[in-house]
């Protein structure tokens, strides 16, 4: 292995993406990411192994697009730990790791028994590090949770939408990625403590406190000023409040359902809009600053998305870029990965082999190295593709004895 954490290995029972995201990131960058999963359960610890989507339609156990996609770089071996010798080959696994990462629901690495407190007693210098909706301390710590519940009861669902409108949410897990962020941030900084402490610990991570910490000037505005986020004209998720601005929306552009983002800053940026614009309400008197701009809003607003209804978006979007005004068309998931050029220059979307699928594109990282980049090495593990390299280089079994545990159900 290569990278800037090629140093350390994980003993990895994280899923889905909010857990598993973030070990990608550690996988992505050199660190030696080893997959526990279910024998018996056929890896279904993680609702994603073998769902949609799929490549030319093809179905299967290891042919899940979303798993392959949250897993890329990793190895995969199966343990069944209601077995006592999968529990001897664990324990030997945790002993030359240096971390176990999970993000099941309270208490499930307890019931195995491999608590903190037996990790500890295995190898004492171990992190631990687990994420789950609520943490392990608290009232609610022994409730389960998904992304759109997280979002919900951490109130980021409540501040989203339009005025007068329901809570809108964003239609998908948004905290599954943000959660694999702060995971990976808190396995990164264990492992920076410990390589300058020599002290390993545990980490809680609660994905719903990490929700609640993102808003920020929200819940200053009411601590500070009382004042709650659905009030009249709020939540209002296009125009701009902080700093205020005016005009700042989504308009509809030509087509069906097509989409066009316009932001002025100041008055400079709104004489230069007006400009391009060139109709008689641009010179009203009553748009000429952002007070009387953000008093008319709604009217300036409906008088841009006539203008913009008749063109296409993306001559739009040159055209007012040309003009030095703050603008992009509202790029559909495909049209971004496949039509921007920033994109392929950027080397978000990288191509690698899947053992069961072949070639598949997946996410990269959004980020570059000079010295240290990221590397995808290979596609997510098929469900134990790994049993054999890992029991034998690692642990020093032989490919017989990996064999008889397959056929007795250990692994």
């Amino acid at each position: 292995m290569s990278g800037p954490l090629s140093q350390f290995r994980i003993c990895d029972f994280t899923g889905q993406l909010a857990g598993a995201g973030a070990t990608k990131w550690l996988a992505n960058l050199g660190a030696e990411v080893i997959r526990i999963e279910d024998p018996v359960r056929q890896g279904r610890w993680d609702i994603l192994r073998g769902g949609p989507p799929y490549k030319n339609g093809e179905r299967g156990l290891d042919n899940g697009g979303a798993f392959n996609n949250h897993n890329t770089g990793k190895f995969g071996i199966t343990l069944n730990l209601r077995d006592d010798r999968a529990k001897e080959i664990l324990t030997e696994l945790i002993k030359i790791s240096d971390a176990v990462t999970e993000n099941f629901a309270k208490g499930v690495l307890d019931r195995w028994g491999f608590d903190y407190e037996h990790l500890r007693s295995i190898k004492p210098d171990i992190i631990y590090v687990s994420n789950c909706g609520f943490g392990h301390v608290g009232p609610y710590s022994n409730f389960k949770t998904w992304g759109p519940i997280v979002q919900a009861v951490s109130g980021l669902t409540f501040t989203n939408g339009l005025p007068g409108k329901e809570p809108a949410g964003w239609g998908y897990s948004y905290m599954d990625h943000t959660g694999g962020y702060y995971m990976a941030m808190a396995i990164m900084l264990a492992l920076l403590h410990r390589e300058r402490t020599g002290e390993g610990q545990w980490v809680d991570l609660a994905c719903t406190e990490s929700a609640l910490s993102l808003h920020g000037p929200t819940l200053l505005d009411w601590t500070v000023n009382g004042r709650p986020t659905r009030r009249e004209g709020f939540p209002d998720s296009n125009h701009n409040v902080w700093p205020a601005m005016a005009p700042h929306n989504i308009y509809a552009a030509r087509g069906d359902d097509e989409w066009i983002a316009i932001a002025s800053r100041d008055d400079a940026d709104w004489q230069r809009l007006a400009e391009t614009i060139a109709e008689l309400w641009c010179s009203e008197s009553r748009f000429d600053d952002l007070a009387g701009r953000i008093e008319h809003q709604d009217d300036l607003d409906q008088k841009i998305t006539m203008w913009c209804r008749q063109r296409d978006k993306f001559d739009i979007q040159s055209e007012l870029r040309d003009a030095g005004i703050p603008v992009n068309a509202v790029l559909t998931p495909q049209e971004r990965i496949d039509v921007d050029p920033s994109t392929e220059r950027f080397g978000l979307w990288p191509t690698v082999n899947h053992t069961a699928m072949g070639d598949v594109r997946v996410d990269g990282q959004p980020v570059h190295f000079s010295q240290t980049d990221w590397d995808v090495p290979r596609g997510g593990p098929c469900l134990g593709e790994h049993n054999v390299e890992i029991l034998t280089s690692l642990l020093g079994f032989s490919e017989d004895e990996v064999e008889t545990l397959a056929a007795e159900g250990v692994i």
